[in-house]
């Protein structure tokens, strides 16, 4: 390795690292300003330390509102709506990828194009039909809208490209159905686009705010999301317990993203070796 090649090594380190400190400074100072008061959360000049800290906002918190309550739901959509929405993903790729019927790229080139489709322009259609099926302020309502992702399936098909097709007519050959196929052959090898689609899904049900937002009307079913929400009231808001429930609320993104970190990693590589 040459001199100039060093030097551009270490700059790019130097570079990468401030990147990834200027990243984790709202992270920070989330956490930091969970354990303050809160009149120091904003005050001038700004505090990075606590002069002490205060352990009991994250007890007044689970006091204030039922936010075990609001855990629990959060919980129950977030695994439901995940489960099915892999379910329903890697059916579609594996008929999209290694199954061969009329009209296949077609419908999938259809189906894919509802990416580029902003939630907002469906939003009232949406509302409309879930309030006529009579789904409206039910957890039932929000699973189902969420149940079928077009980046899902997208996502899994570029994974299954990569797997040979001699691997799926052998297990033809074998006397293998289409089920005993995904089931053998697909499901072990699409494990890392797997883990990656369900980080993915995880995370973003989690911490959905709108939708929510605009099904949901009885206290008993809201999300966390909304329960931080609570903490605003007409007058004011309590910083100090607003962060310490949002610190609440990350943990368990952050467990399932680091329990399928190296398994994120290997999808998001292997989903563009084909296009």
């Amino acid at each position: 390795m040459t001199t100039k090649q060093k030097t551009t090594k270490i700059i790019l380190v130097i570079l990468l690292i401030g990147l990834s400190i200027f990243m984790l400074v709202p992270f920070y100072w989330m956490v930091i300003s969970s354990f303050k008061m809160n009149k120091d959360v904003f005050s001038i000049p700004m505090k990075w330390w606590p002069d002490s800290f205060e352990w009991n906002n994250y007890k007044i918190i689970w006091k204030k509102i039922p936010l075990l309550t609001f855990f629990l739901n959060t919980a129950k959509l977030t695994i439901i709506t995940t489960t099915i929405q892999l379910c329903t993903s890697c059916f579609a790729a594996y008929g999209f990828t290694k199954t061969k019927f009329k009209g296949r790229d077609l419908i999938f080139l259809m189906y894919v194009t509802t990416i580029a489709i902003p939630w907002q322009v469906y939003m009232v259609p949406q509302f409309i039909l879930v309030s006529k099926m009579g789904l409206n302020d039910t957890h039932l309502g929000l699973i189902l809208m969420q149940a079928f992702s077009a980046f899902g399936v997208f996502l899994l098909r570029q994974f299954y490209i990569s797997i040979p097709d001699e691997l799926c007519e052998a297990a033809r050959i074998d006397g293998l159905n289409e089920y005993g196929i995904f089931s053998k052959v697909v499901f072990p090898l699409g494990k890392p686009a797997m883990a990656t689609l369900v980080i993915f899904t995880f995370t973003n049900v989690w911490n959905d705010f709108m939708g929510p937002l605009i099904y949901l009307k009885t206290k008993e079913l809201k999300t966390i999301q909304l329960g931080i929400r609570m903490f605003i009231s007409q007058y004011g808001a309590d910083y100090a317990w607003i962060m310490a429930a949002s610190v609440c609320s990350l943990i368990p993104v952050v467990i399932v993203f680091l329990s399928c970190q190296k398994f994120f990693v290997e999808g998001v590589a292997a989903s563009g070796i084909k296009g």
